[in-house]
This record gives C-alpha cells, sequence and structure tokens, in this order.
C-alpha cells in the first residue's frame, strides 16, 4: 500500500529515538537541511520492513522533505509512475522483485534522482554492484537516525548542486553581489550586510580569509561602495616587498635619505589623501615596521625616511591575511596593539567549499567575461558541471577562474568537457569514486557500522579483498578498480609483505 507523508513539521518525541533493529539512542532534532535551498525535494521511502520504512519517513519529513513511503516494487513502479522523486531511499532485499532490479530501473528511467540503498543483507558482490548501477550512497542496517540524517543531508546537497549545475547552462548573464563580489548563498549575503555598514565609515576593517577568496575584492567593494570613492584606492602587498622598501614605500623618504634618493618623495599613506590604503598580507609586515605602523596610525601621522619632520594622514585602513593573527600574537610574532587597531571592524571570507551553491554564478561569470574578451561563447558539459561541484576548490575562487580559463584554452570547441580541467580536478573525482566503493566494501564485511577514517576505509577493502580471493592480488586489483603498481604500494604503507600477508 502507499501511503503519503506531506506534513514536513517535525514530530519526534523528547525521549531518545532508536532505529528498530539497533540500542544506540538517537535524540529528537536530527540536524535539519539548510533553509535556503529551494525547491523542497521530495523522497521516496522503499522497504517492506514497517516499522524501518515509518522510521525513516518521519525523521525525513522532519528535515523539510516532502515523503513518500512503498512496501514494495509493484507500489515503488506505480509511484513513480505518477510522481517522479528526487531522492529514494530503498532497502535492497524486498518483496516482488529485488532492489538491485527497481535500482536499475530508476537510473535508466530517472538518471536525475539520487538513489541511496538499505539493507540488512549486504555482500561485497551487492554492495559493489549497488554502486556500479548508480547508487549515490549506502546505509548498512541496524543504523541509528542521526547517519540517516547525515546521509539525507549529503544526498540532498548533491541533488541541489545538480539542480543548480542545470541551470548554470542556461545563463548567459550571472547575478552579483556587491560591486565584483558574486554570490547569493546565506554566507555571501552576511557578508553584504557587513560590507554595506562599513563601506560609509573610516574604521580600519581587517579582512579574514584563505588565499584566492578575494580579499582584494572585499576590500574594493568596501572602498568604492564608499563616501571616498573618488578617491585613490592604493593596494600594498607587504609580502613581496623587502623591509627596506616597505619603509620607504609606506611612509615615503626624503632627498639624501639613502643612496639613490635623487629627491623626495611622498609615502603611499601620504599619497592616498582621503583614499584608502590596502595592506595586503599584513601578517607579513616585519616587527618593526609593525610598530611604526602602529605609532602612524595612532598620532595620524607619518615621518618619511631620513626626515626630521612629521606628515600629517587622512588615508584609511584596511588590512588582509590568511593566517592565524591570534597565534601570531601568542607566539609574539605579531604586535598585539597594532592587531587591536587593525581589528576594529572584522570581516571572514567563507571559502569556497563552504558556499558551492555559488559555483555556478562564478562559472557563468567567468564564462561571460571569457566571452568579452575573445568574443567566444562556451558551455559546460556535464562531467565538467558535476566536477565543479564536487571538488572542494582548496584555492578558493582563484582556483576556479584559473580551471575554467585553462579548459577554454584547451578545448576544441565551445563544450567545455571534464578533460578540459587541470588533471588534480580529475584525480580528485576519480579518487573519490573509488573511496567511496571501496567504502561500501569495508563497511559491508562489519557486523556494525563503526565511524571509520576513509583511509582505514580504503585498507580494510583492500586486505579483505586478498583475503577472499585467497591471496590473489592481481585479481583484487582488478575487482578494486586499481593498478597493481597501487596495489603493491599500499601493501607496503601498510607494512605487508608478500610473506607475512596473513
Amino acid at each position: 500500500m502507499l501511503t503519503s507523508k506531506i506534513d514536513p513539521s517535525p514530530r519526534f518525541s523528547a525521549a531518545p529515538q532508536t532505529l528498530p533493529g539497533t540500542s544506540r539512542p538517537v535524540f529528537a532534532g536530527a540536524p535539519a537541511l539548510p533553509v535556503e535551498r529551494p525547491p523542497t525535494l521530495q523522497l521516496l521511502v522503499v522497504d517492506d520492513d514497517a516499522p524501518v520504512r515509518n522510521a525513516c519517513a518521519e525523521i525525513a519529513a522532519g528535515m523539510g522533505f516532502i515523503t513518500y513511503v512503498a512496501d514494495s516494487v509493484p507500489s515503488a513502479r506505480a509511484h513513480l509512475q505518477r510522481y517522479p522523486v528526487d531522492l529514494m531511499l530503498l532497502d535492497l532485499k524486498l518483496p516482488g522483485g529485488g532492489g538491485l532490479m527497481l535500482l536499475e530501473e530508476v537510473k535508466s528511467k530517472y538518471p536525475e534522482a539520487a538513489v541511496v540503498v538499505m539493507t540488512a543483507y549486504a555482500t561485497v558482490p551487492s554492495a559493489v554492484e549497488a554502486m556500479r548501477t548508480g547508487a549515490n550512497d549506502y546505509l548498512t542496517k541496524p543504523f541509528a537516525l542521526e547517519e540517516l540524517a547525515t546521509v539525507l543531508e549529503r544526498s540532498a546537497q548533491r541533488r541541489h548542486f545538480d539542480m543548480a549545475a542545470r541551470s548554470l547552462r542556461e545563463r548567459l548573464r550571472t547575478q552579483k553581489g556587491m560591486g565584483n563580489l558574486i554570490g547569493r548563498t546565506p554566507e555571501m549575503e552576511k557578508l553584504y550586510r557587513i560590507l554595506s555598514k562599513v563601506a560609509f565609515t573610516t574604521h580600519p576593517v581587517m579582512i579574514l580569509g584563505e588565499s584566492g577568496t578575494g580579499k582584494e575584492i572585499v576590500a574594493r567593494s568596501i572602498h568604492f561602495n564608499g563616501t571616498n570613492a573618488a578617491k585613490p584606492f592604493i593596494p600594498v602587498d607587504c609580502g613581496s616587498l623587502v623591509p627596506t622598501l616597505i619603509e620607504s614605500e609606506l611612509f615615503g623618504y626624503v632627498r639624501g635619505a639613502f643612496t639613490g634618493a635623487n629627491r623626495s618623495k611622498d609615502g603611499l599613506l601620504v599619497a592616498a589623501g582621503e583614499g584608502t590604503v590596502f595592506l595586503d598580507e599584513i601578517g607579513e609586515l616585519p616587527l618593526d615596521l609593525q610598530a611604526k605602523l602602529l605609532r602612524a596610525l595612532q598620532e595620524k601621522e607619518v615621518r618619511p625616511v631620513g626626515a626630521t619632520h612629521s606628515v600629517p594622514i587622512a588615508a584609511r585602513i584596511l588590512a588582509a591575511t590568511n593566517r592565524d593573527l591570534h597565534l601570531m600574537v601568542e607566539q609574539g610574532r605579531f604586535r598585539k596593539d597594532l592587531f587591536f587597531r587593525l581589528n576594529v571592524v572584522n570581516v571572514r571570507i567563507p571559502p569556497l567549499r563552504d558556499r558551492k551553491a555559488d559555483i555556478p554564478l562564478l562559472a557563468a561569470n567567468t564564462l561571460e567575461r571569457m566571452r568579452r574578451e575573445n568574443g567566444l561563447t562556451y558551455t559546460f558539459a556535464d562531467d565538467a558541471l558535476r566536477l565543479m561541484a564536487e571538488y572542494d576548490w582548496p584555492g578558493n575562487v582563484r582556483e576556479l577562474e584559473h580551471a575554467i580559463e585553462r579548459a577554454c584554452a584547451l578545448s576544441s570547441g565551445p563544450v567545455l568537457h571534464m578533460g578540459d580541467f587541470p588533471t588534480q580536478l580529475q584525480d580528485h573525482l576519480t579518487h573519490r569514486d573509488r573511496a567511496a566503493t571501496a567504502a561500501a566494501i569495508a563497511l559491508t564485511t562489519h557486523e556494525s557500522p563503526q565511524v571509520l577514517s576513509i583511509a582505514e576505509m580504503e585498507k580494510q577493502a583492500i586486505l579483505n579483498t586478498i583475503r577472499q580471493l585467497n591471496g590473489d592480488k592481481l585479481m583484487a586489483a582488478k575487482l578494486l578498480g586499481i593498478g597493481k603498481t597501487t596495489l603493491y604500494r599500499k601493501l607496503k604503507e601498510y607494512g605487508i609483505d608478500d610473506e607475512d600477508e596473513d
């Protein structure tokens, strides 16, 4: 019988809950899906065990899903014919046909639907076959409800990434945020709110963020959206100048102050007038210059190198770093008083991995810029969209832009494929897929699920496969989808030789 659960409101009891078949407690209030992800996803739970089926549906509804349930393969087919779903929780052992058969049908007819397989009867072949057939994730019974919530959250994120990727192909222009900042996620909206307030003040601002997140773009947005937008904006890279040059660049010098000083020159703090001086990588500034900069900010004046007089300054100071200044202060490598002077307002830019929903906007903006520069129009193939959505982008927005520029340069046509992107991106996706398969093999060989690292899952998968094949390493390498050289290298890392493999 097929029933529907439409009410998304949480219906948890105050007492700890457990999924039928397990004694581990799960407390009310499972992790909720982020509210910023429209539209609401529809989920179908297919399981012949009524308590498990209803518990999964209740948890999913409490997380914001529109949930439906089916107790057999025929009832699941009937529902899918009338109401396509975004996500499916599928038990592999079902009456009226096996779950693997239904999985194949779903991935064939509804390839966009994400499928999470559940089973208490998993074997290595069935788990691997489910992953190869197209299952996106797995749960091994018995499992606690927080495990279910985590898997649902992860699958929902992937589904939304796919939906955003499809819309990317249809965009000719991107919606921009403040200035040249791009993003519509809650993290970026919070950043916009802060910038809109500090832009009209003259307080120093400390801009924090990883390399490539766009700290200088944030600084320019503050300046060019403020009251002194018509005044100079002068960036200074403190990490690229030698200490002797930084002092003369910032404070200026008089004629004869050092060899080659044939004339006097105003420093950047003076030349900016009432504009803005952006001190990028402020953490690289030597301690003696930190003291001089602190005095200049406190007294609102600088003394040029070789001078006996002071010159007033009126520039606003914005500073940025990708370092942990709190730790540097504790270690004595950055002055505490200068830190407090610069850190009047603190702005932290989120890394790209924490706002992946903005990737379509950023990618579309880069393609539009490439079109303006060379007159060519590019679009992304499905594998390229998947790659961009799943990669973590340690180099953040800068790495994303450079990867797309490289793909445009190497592409043989207007469609950018995964093979056009840098090798490290492609290797990441390949490694992730292999790790997921290895994790499935590893988990299905245990009677109860354990929280293991990816490296430990990989190790257990390799060793268990070799044991089941009675030591046939070549066959194990083939089944695991890795080269024999890689297998032998892994065994060496585990401290296992041919003689002591057992």
